[in-house]
Parts: C-alpha cells; structure tokens; sequence
C-alpha cells in the first residue's frame, strides 16, 4: 500500500517515505540504558556532553538520517531489577546540554524520545525536529504540544501488561485509537509517524508476530518506524546478552526492510546502514 503523504519536513530535512529506508541513530543520555550504551556519567558534565556530541557526529558520518536523544531508560521493571523512571527535571538535566552542544554541529535533525511533554517542548526549543514517544501518548499534553510545535510525532505502541488474543490486530487497533487522538488535538496527518513498539508491553512472541506481520501496519496508511536493535526477543531466541545480539538485530532490520519499514531505529549505526543499503537495494532495486 503507498502512503497518501508520501514526504515529510523534519527539521532541515525532506523524508521521501518509499524511495528508501531511513537510519534513526540512538544517542542514549542514560547511566542504565538496557542496551548498555548509555552515555551519562555522575562525572563532570562537560565529558559526558562531549562524549555524546563525538556519539552523534560518528553515526552522523556512518549514515544515520537523524539522531534520537532520550534521557531516559525505558526498560521494563519486570525485566530489569532496579529500573524506574526519572522525574522532568532529571531529564531535562541530562538532555538539555546535549542537545545545545548539538544543534550547531550535526548537519542531520534530532529527535527527542520522552514520555513528558515538557521535556518535548524544551528539546524542540532547544533544536529537536521530531517527538518520539514510546508510551503512546501517556502524557495528556503530549499530542496538543506537537501540535502547537509542528513538528512531526512519531507514536509507539506500548501496553501495561503484554496480554493479547491476536497481538498483531490489536497493536494496530491501539495505534489506530492513538492516532485519532493526536489527529483531534490539532496535529496534522502529515506529521504523524507509527512504532509498533517492539518489546513494550508484548513479551518475545508478541514481538515476532509483530514482525512476522509488519507489512499490516500498512493499513494505517503513516510512515512506520520500528526498533528492534539489541531487544529481548532477540536475546530469547538466541540465547544471547544484549553484547551479542548484532546479528539477530541485523537480521530483523534486514526483515523490517523487506516487510514495509520506512525508518529503523538502531544502536549500532555503521553496520546497519550497511544493512539497509543491501536490503533496501534487493526490495527496492536501488542502491542509494
């Protein structure tokens, strides 16, 4: 199915969706980020800052198409002993100066993951181009502050307890529902993005029917972003630390490709340009 908006402004950027597949890059300013990349330290600030900027400018330089900066670690309680949230003023704390030091430096937009539209609305100030939110509009305020910013809202999918009859049908419906809110709080249709939300809320069957059946995302007729890279299930069915998952993560981006996606979100950014290009150059006959 071809999308009806078939491009999108973000940032200093115009997205073609279906001409290609696109690279998100995970700049994760966090001390416990489930994946071990998170880059916070409890040092001096401006080492920590400067880690992050050389982070982003190297994916920047390996192909990622724009970089998403989240201070905050979404790993499950259920799965990570000690995982919790953090209030907005520690979030603000550890992405405002990254995203400072940022703006001026990368060629390529930024986009915020956050849960809280406060931390939204400072990061698009402060130069994020794009709202990535995992909790699926949790926040009340979150849909009517990407509409007063106009900037694109990317939803992900997420549930509070991974119980589903038909884990597919359902995440669409969930989307679908979401989708309908961010449209009546006043943000445009062709600002919206959808997750299926790979490992939120949905334990490792979920996720591969999700995956098995990513080309139905299709009916929602909006661009669809999925992240995969390093998760749970990969680790399930591999039987592998989250350090060993490269190629179970290369193989579902390879996968996402082939089924529809229009954006993966990734960690290790070299190898899955790399990835894309040869997925992107066998589904849609072009080697960018």
């Amino acid at each position: 199915m071809t999308l009806p908006n078939k491009k999108m402004r973000i940032g200093n950027r115009q997205f073609e969706w279906g001409s290609r597949t696109y690279v998100m890059g995970v700049l994760n300013v966090t001390p416990d980020s489930f994946s071990g990349d998170g880059l916070l330290s409890s040092g001096d600030s401006d080492i920590w800052v400067e880690r992050c900027v050389d982070q982003a400018l190297d994916m920047e330089a390996a192909g990622a198409d724009i970089i998403d900066v989240g201070g905050e670690s979404t790993r499950p309680p259920s799965r990570y002993k000690g995982a919790k949230p953090v209030d907005e003023s520690e979030e603000l704390r550890r992405v405002m100066p990254v995203l400072e030091a940022l703006r001026s430096k990368l060629s390529v937009p930024i986009s915020i993951d956050t849960r809280k539209s406060g931390v939204a609305r400072a990061a698009v100030d402060a130069g994020a181009a794009l709202i990535n939110d995992v909790s699926m509009l949790d926040d009340p305020n979150m849909a009517r502050t990407a509409a007063d910013l106009h900037v694109p809202l990317a939803i992900g999918h997420i549930r509070s307890k991974a119980q589903y009859e038909d884990a597919t049908s359902e995440v669409i419906a969930d989307l679908q529902a979401a989708v309908e809110l961010a449209l009546v709080a006043g943000v445009s249709r062709d600002n919206l993005l959808v997750d299926p939300g790979i490992g939120f809320g949905k334990r490792a069957p979920h996720s591969l029917d999700v995956m098995h059946r990513l080309s139905e995302f299709r009916s929602l007729e909006l661009p669809v972003v999925i992240g995969t890279s390093r998760k749970s299930f990969i680790g399930e069915v591999l039987d592998l630390p989250v350090e060993e998952r490269l190629e179970g993560t290369a193989a579902t981006v390879a996968l996402s490709v082939a089924y529809g996606a229009d954006m993966v979100r990734v960690h290790d950014v070299p190898e899955m340009v790399r990835v894309v290009r040869m997925a992107d150059a066998v589904v849609r006959n072009s080697d960018r």
